[in-house]
């Protein structure tokens, strides 16, 4: 007996290998969307961590921010001590100031030479005095720059020249000068008197012109 299919399984066939298709499709797309999700996760998952730990470095750099204000709050207090301290020595030991200025004074002024006036603003010092001669002017520059401890840098300012009169009928000549010279601190004079060092053969500028 023969059998004849009727049917159009042409179209039939045709039919199931678009459904399959279509389902193959479709598993392919959630697959992708599922993959995809994944992914998209993962990176939330990434960029969440790295969110937490930029939020701890932040914390930590706030709190490290704050510890190094601390520490250079430290830094000027001490400073400041520092300060006060070396202010309190540096009048500890200019106390005595004057009166080594005096006794230098009393030591290094030649015969001849009378002081008038002295004049301390600060580490500067001027002399107004008269001398007998310009050479009593030379050589108090000369002890000034070589054998004084306290006083340094000395430098005539003016010298001029005029007269005394010491009986109606006995005028002499002198001179009258003003030098200007540095004090030396407490704590920067040297530890071995300088009137211990020899003198040195060459004189002052200063000196020279005045002996000139």
């Amino acid at each position: 007996m023969i059998l004849i299919n009727l049917l159009p399984h042409r179209e039939l066939a045709r039919k199931h290998r678009k459904e399959q298709f279509s389902l193959g499709l479709g598993l392919s797309v959630l697959m992708g969307i599922l993959l995809a999700l994944l992914v998209y996760l993962w990176f939330q998952a990434q960029i969440s961590d790295q969110q937490d730990r930029n939020q701890l470095l932040k914390a930590e750099i706030t709190k490290f921010d704050a510890q190094i204000k601390d520490i250079a709050g430290l830094e000027a207090e001490i400073a400041a001590l520092l300060a006060r301290q070396q202010a309190v020595e540096n009048l500890q030991a200019d106390r005595n100031m004057p009166v080594h200025l005096l006794t230098e004074l009393v030591q290094q002024l030649p015969e001849g030479v009378f002081m008038n006036s002295l004049q301390q603003n600060g580490q500067n010092v001027v002399l107004v005095g008269v001398a007998q001669s310009n050479e009593r002017v030379s050589e108090l520059l000369r002890n000034l720059a070589r054998n004084s401890t306290w006083l340094t840098s000395p430098e005539l300012v003016e010298i001029v020249a005029g007269t005394t009169s010491l009986a109606p009928r006995d005028v002499r000549r002198v001179y009258n000068f003003q030098v200007k010279a540095k004090l030396t601190r407490a704590s920067e004079a040297p530890r071995t008197p300088a009137s211990q060092v020899p003198a040195q053969k060459s004189s002052t500028p200063a000196a020279d012109a005045v002996a000139r």
